[in-house]
């Protein structure tokens, strides 16, 4: 199990590093699907299969379609070639060295210490989030429930400014026709 989450890390860390170097836009959404699809395969071995699932489902479904049609819409030019210049290249390289960095930082960190250093002694980390001898038995109303109730205006407000990009594409790209 643990070498195949190396697997999907790479996978993700090399698609999303393809995304910021493409110059074609729609190759660049298909590299950030890929990343999506390696994100839901990390969260799947960390056992979260619902997790899972709505990366593949919102993000890597709805999102990038919804993307991939606003980037058809504008109707962008394409390059001859399609890698950034040397600037990108750099930038990407001193990222991936930061992420390697803080990687190597976190390897020394063990669930006791993490533990030790971030648990209040002898408590959990939200006291009091989860009622004594309860158990959550449906993770979807779990998830659900606060959605609709605490973060309805919020989650409506998205889906309008969702809307909001998609007539502004339309009409940009009507514009040009």
């Amino acid at each position: 199990m643990h070498t195949v989450f190396w697997i999907f890390f790479a996978g993700a860390v090399v698609s999303a590093a393809m995304c910021v170097l493409r110059r074609n836009p729609v190759g660049a959404a298909m590299w950030l699907v890929a990343t999506m699809f390696s994100l839901a395969g990390i969260f799947v071995i960390l056992d979260a299969p619902f997790l899972a699932a709505i990366q593949v489902l919102v993000y890597a479904g709805a999102v990038m379609v919804l993307f991939v049609f606003v980037i058809m819409l504008l109707n962008l030019d394409i390059t001859t070639t399609d890698l950034r210049g040397s600037l990108s290249i750099g930038g990407a390289v001193a990222v991936t060295g930061l992420l390697a960095v803080e990687l190597g930082a976190l390897w020394a960190y063990t669930p006791e210490r993490l533990a030790q250093e971030f648990l209040p002694a002898g408590g959990a980390v939200f006291p009091g989030a989860i009622p004594a001898g309860a158990a959550s038995s449906n993770i979807v109303l779990d998830v659900a429930r606060p959605l609709f109730d605490a973060y309805l205006v919020p989650f409506e407000a998205t889906s309008v400014l969702l809307l909001a990009a998609v007539v502004g594409a339309v009409v940009l790209a009507k514009r040009r026709i």
